[in-house]
């Protein structure tokens, strides 16, 4: 199958709904589900009433003891029919999703395991305890309002059943009423927290985003655990303090405050219709309101694993071939369902904002808000009209149905695509993808994209390449290394692996000592390999993350064609955006390579001791500048420290940012070729934290982190004899040409040099 015919292909499975038997949509599923919850609630309390049926038993509790019938017969009337309002509410905010793009997230064998695994993350709060202080106060209420909703349900089934079948009587009722004030206290202690957290502590990522409705929500809970107590503390006392209730750890030493106060009976009333009235309060504000999150949040994480690799963006058809008149996204049906999903799950924690290395050094973006503002224009545009994800000012107002209406072109190019968004949400929010879905608008329908990359597109349109530099001068770092395969792309492939240079190892001075210090280590390693000197062309990820898919295409299909011509199936890069692009991206157009990072060849190469390492050492201090795009777009954490770590002599730090919490270099999504005009260089900042870990050495695995950081540790007056940055590879063949002459030879080469 060509190129063309798999990217039509993809486009025409995304785009061509499939006919065959007429299935509910997912708002009339909500309704329904509304509807029958509220039957439940009503049969129940049709039952109860006409049965009569009572627990004879000494130690239990009579549910709506003392309330009288005319309350009841309220409580089932309001009860279902707000059940009802907030199914119907739920279901024009599912409407509103359902303007989307389809979004292939059908549930298979094969991702069956992954999505009730992220499902069971987001029911049991796991995500949330990568901030442990964040994560253990939400839990609290979480859980707490879990076992309150349990034990009213329980209550409820219990006064269903016949006399013989009662339960809740005895030692159980004990443990019931136990377990029931422990669920209260720790959602108490909870709400608390979240109270004092937002209104007393206010850290940064909340406080630039608290609104009147946040002390609304937090006001309704807190008024659920406190008349829930209040209730409970004159029942037991109205009761004459029964023993058994002491079990009720919390409503029995209350009810001795009020135990012989006249009126107990009265106040017990009030204190459960007040009760009854947060819980309506609680329905009324749950779908209209950022607390819709308890149920769209596990639900967008259920339906997180997608069917392309993590670092792939979506795939376009053929630009050349395609009828689309309008590429990207620029209007909310723009968008697919489940990226206007994000906008109702996110629960403006603000995790995203926090880790930005935009928002971090004075740029326009801020992630949170890409979310929250497409969910404005989305609420605003819909029909028909619902609240916002969160409250906003009064004069702002949209006007049509376009996300530019909220989001400017600034906060858009501001991304550097490090995905620490993504990778730090907790409900599983793609943000990034929203942003390359508007750069792809911007550039392609308005070409509205900075001055700088109008060079880049044209440089790599007519030479192949970002820099501009001619395709003859690909090979010239070999020159004066002996041994290198430069093959023609018109030749078959001979050797073992293709080791794809990428242009910043061709043309950037510094990175061509890395790509000779690379070369030097695979033939140490006696690996057959080759590279294609001037028949590389830019694997294109400059223009993808910019938007521009036309060049992107472009060039992918010239290099697709290429290795497929010459039979390439193992690809070495150096690069981890060549590396994400060739691995994740290419097979969308039909190129299909076994690729490995050099960072994992090379671990793959001393555990094999194929790459000896015997007397390398390097008497320093060295840290590791995790990339994103081998880090958080392709999870390979461990592999640049293996290597590095297996040198001897060295100590190895880490800086305060590491690993899924690293900070960017600043020149992901096409920054390299756009200037920094507003607030802190992002290098800049992320040199300053590597320097602070006194490392002699700072390690990279990327050749635009090389250059980055090496130009932000300059910057601050440090010199490479005080300070040396450099990919990896070098520091491993630095070691090695450093190894002691005296350093004892292993026992296999002693025998071999023997028997010689």
């Amino acid at each position: 199958m060509s190129a063309t015919d798999t990217t039509q292909e993809t486009e025409s499975t995304e785009r061509t709904p499939v006919p065959g038997p007429k299935r509910l949509r997912p708002q009339q599923i909500a309704i329904l589900l509304g509807i029958g919850i509220a039957l439940l609630v009503v049969v129940s309390g049709i039952a109860a009433s006409t049965l009569q049926w009572h627990d004879e038993s000494e130690v239990q509790r009579e549910v709506f003891g003392g309330i009288p019938t005319a309350f009841k017969l309220v409580f089932y009337i309001v009860i279902p029919i707000m059940f009802i309002v907030g199914a119907v509410l739920f279901s024009q905010r599912i409407k509103n999703w359902e303007r989307g793009a389809p979004d292939k997230r059908d549930i298979t064998p094969k991702n069956a395991k992954k999505r009730m695994e992220k499902l069971r993350a987001g029911l049991y709060m796991q995500t949330l305890m990568r901030d442990p202080a964040a994560g253990i106060m939400h839990s609290m209420i979480y859980f707490g309002f879990l076992i309150l909703l349990a034990v009213t349900t329980i209550l409820e089934i219990n006064h269903q059943l016949p006399e013989a079948a009662k339960f809740l009587n005895g030692a159980v009722y004990q443990g019931f009423a136990f377990v029931g004030d422990l669920g209260g206290i720790v959602f108490m202690i909870g709400v608390t927290w979240a109270i004092v957290r937002r209104y007393v502590q206010k850290p940064y990522r909340i406080r630039i985003k608290s609104k009147p409705e946040h002390a609304v929500i937090l006001g309704i809970l807190f008024a659920i655990g406190i008349t829930g107590f209040l209730t409970e503390m004159f029942r037991i006392a109205e009761e004459g303090m029964p023993s058994f209730e002491k079990w009720s750890f919390i409503g029995y030493p209350l009810a001795t405050l009020v135990d012989g106060m006249s009126g107990l009976a009265g106040w017990h009333q009030t204190m459960w219709v007040l009760h009854v009235l947060t819980f309506v309060a609680f329905l009324v504000i749950l779908p209209v309101t950022m607390l819709r999150h308890i149920f769209t949040s596990p639900l967008n994480m259920y339906l997180s694993e997608r069917d392309r690799p993590k670092g792939a963006m979506r795939a376009m058809p053929n630009l050349m071939e395609t009828e689309l008149e309008s590429f990207g996204a620029y209007k909310v049906e723009d968008f697919t369902w489940k990226q206007l999903l994000d906008t109702d799950a996110c629960t403006m924690c603000g995790r995203c904002t926090s880790v930005c290395p935009a928002h971090a050094t004075g740029k326009p973006l801020d992630p949170r808000e890409i979310v929250l503002k497409t969910g404005e224009v989305m609420a605003a545009t819909g029909d028909p009209k619902v609240s916002p994800p969160i409250g906003v000012d009064g004069e702002i107002q949209v006007t049509a149905d376009s996300v530019f209406e909220r989001i400017t072109p600034e906060e858009v190019w501001a991304c550097t695509s490090c995905k620490a968004c993504d990778e730090n949400c907790p409900v599983n929010i793609e943000i990034l993808d929203k942003i390359l879905d508007m750069r792809r608008y911007l550039t392609l329908m308005e070409s509205d994209f900075p001055t700088e990359l109008g060079n880049a597109y044209r440089a790599m349109e007519n030479s192949g390449n970002p820099w501009g530099m001619s395709q003859g001068e690909r090979a010239n770092w070999a020159k004066g290394l002996d041994g290198i395969n430069i093959i023609d792309g018109g030749d078959p492939m001979t050797a073992e692996y293709l080791y794809w240079v990428g242009c910043a190892g061709s043309f950037d001075d510094k990175n061509q000592k890395v790509t000779q210090a690379m070369a030097k280590l695979l033939q140490r390693a006696e690996i057959s390999f080759a590279i294609l000197g001037p028949a590389e062309n830019c694997t294109g990820d400059p223009a993808r993350r910019s938007g521009n898919e036309y060049i992107f295409q472009m060039l992918a299909m010239q290099n697709i064609e290429t290795l497929d011509g010459m039979g390439v199936r193992k690809i070495i890069t150096q690069c981890p955006h060549c590396f994400n692009t060739l691995k994740n991206e290419y097979p969308q157009l039909g190129g299909h390579y076994e690729v490995v990072h050099h960072s994992q060849f090379l671990e793959e190469l001393i555990d094999t001791g194929r790459l000896d390492l015997t007397g390398a050492r390097l008497e320093e201090r060295v840290v590791y500048h995790d990339s994103c795009y081998l880090g958080r777009h392709n999870d390979v954490y461990m592999a640049p420290r293996n290597v590095i770590g297996h040198l001897k002599g060295i100590e190895v730090v880490e800086a305060g940012r590491n690993g899924t919490k690293g900070m960017c270099c600043g020149a992901g999504g096409a920054r390299m070729w756009m200037e920094e005009h507003i607030g802190k260089q992002v290098n800049v900042e992320r040199s300053q934290e590597l320097l602070a870990t006194g490392a002699s050495r700072i390690a990279t695995a990327c050749p635009f982190c090389y250059v980055m950081i090496d130009d932000g540790v300059k910057s601050q007056g440090v010199e490479e004899d005080e300070v040396k940055v450099a990919d990896l590879a070098m520091h491993i063949l630095d070691a090695i040409e450093n190894a002691d002459p005296v350093a004892v030879p292993p026992i296999e080469k002693v025998v071999e040099a023997a028997e010689s």
